[in-house]
């Protein structure tokens, strides 16, 4: 159980960091989520477009069509036509946006890198599976909650 609290303890952590840049820069939660995704969806090579980044978040495509105006007006991200296909729209993160990150989380970042360096490669690796199999568990674990019927009232 010391682990579980740990782990709890390091969200916590993290949510309250990304909540201060969140609230220095006037985004929500839910912005501050949706350009994670969009960075690791660029990162992963994966096209992000409106409906994908909906399923990311778990919301409607009209909350979607909000939270990308929203950032687009902000200078966060851009809407691009998918060059194979000029139905399809893209969506990419601005080089400003990727910049403003840096400077409140690459501290962090580096940090955190630098605190890595204490552990040998062997202990990198099983770190490694150890938060790949609890990121496992606890994306089936919500999709399970979210789709057992609620409590009776």
């Amino acid at each position: 159980m010391q682990l579980v609290h740990l782990l709890r303890g390091i969200t916590v952590e993290l949510d309250l960091f990304g909540a201060g840049f969140a609230a220095a820069h006037g985004l929500h939660a839910t912005d501050l989520r949706a350009l994670i995704h969009l960075l690791d969806a660029a990162r992963a090579g994966t096209a992000a477009t409106p409906g994908w980044l909906g399923t990311q978040l778990g919301l409607n495509s009209a909350s979607v069509t909000a939270l990308v105006d929203r950032l687009e007006r902000a200078g966060h991200v851009r809407r691009e036509r998918d060059g194979r296909d000029r139905r399809r729209v893209l969506l990419a993160v601005e080089d400003k946006a990727v910049a403003l990150g840096w400077s409140f989380f690459g501290p962090l970042i580096s940090d955190m890198v630098s605190a890595m360096r204490d552990f040998d490669v062997a202990e990198l690796a099983t770190i490694r599976r150890f938060l790949q199999a609890m990121t496992e568990v606890t994306v089936a674990s919500r999709h399970a909650q979210s789709n057992r019927p609620p409590p009776p009232a």
